[in-house]
C-alpha cells in the first residue's frame, strides 16, 4: 500500500482532511470538482434549499449515475456475449 497524502476536500461549503493514494488524486479531484458544479447547478434550478439539501441532490444523482452506467456495462457485456455466440455459429456453419 502507497503512503497516504492529505488533501483538503471542499464540499459545498464544508473543507474535510482526507488522506487518499497518490494514485488516486486526480480522480478525487476531478469528483469534487463535478460535485461542487452540480451543487452550484441544483442551487440555480432550486433556490431556497440549505446546503444539505443540495449535497444530498447531488448524492443522489452521483448515485444514480453511477447506476445507470453500470447498467450499460452490463447491457454491453450482454451484447458481447451475444455477438460471440453469433460468430461461432457462423464459424460452424462455414468450417
Amino acid at each position: 500500500m502507497e503512503h497516504l497524502i492529505p488533501i483538503s476536500a471542499l464540499i459545498g461549503d464544508r473543507t474535510y482532511r482526507i488522506k487518499i493514494e497518490p494514485k488516486d488524486e486526480e480522480m478525487v479531484r476531478r469528483t469534487l470538482k463535478t460535485v461542487n458544479e452540480k451543487i452550484l447547478e441544483f442551487k440555480t434550478q432550486f433556490a431556497g434549499k440549505d446546503m444539505q439539501d443540495y449535497i444530498a441532490m447531488v448524492m443522489i444523482w452521483f448515485a444514480t449515475e453511477i447506476e445507470s452506467g453500470q447498467a450499460e456495462l452490463l447491457r454491453l457485456e450482454s451484447f458481447s456475449g451475444q455477438l460471440n455466440q453469433i460468430e461461432q455459429l457462423i464459424d460452424g456453419q462455414l468450417g
